[in-house]
């Protein structure tokens, strides 16, 4: 069973994919990073869950 995410999540981890194809990795330590650069969140946490959803979302779209 996986984890469900928030809707702010799934859509705040889909448009900065969107808006930067290329800024992100499959590697979760550089899209934390990379998150940092590009928006300012207040929590470790939801910054943390945003970069590992980014992550999926990379790892998969690198199997198709």
């Amino acid at each position: 069973m996986g984890r469900i995410r928030t809707m702010l999540i799934k859509r705040t981890g889909q448009n900065m994919v969107k808006e930067n194809p290329g800024l992100f990795s499959s590697e979760f330590g550089h899209n934390k990073k990379a998150l940092v650069e590009k928006l300012n969140i207040p929590s470790k946490k939801l910054r943390n869950v945003i970069a590992g959803y980014i992550t999926q979302l990379t790892k998969r779209s690198q199997k198709k």
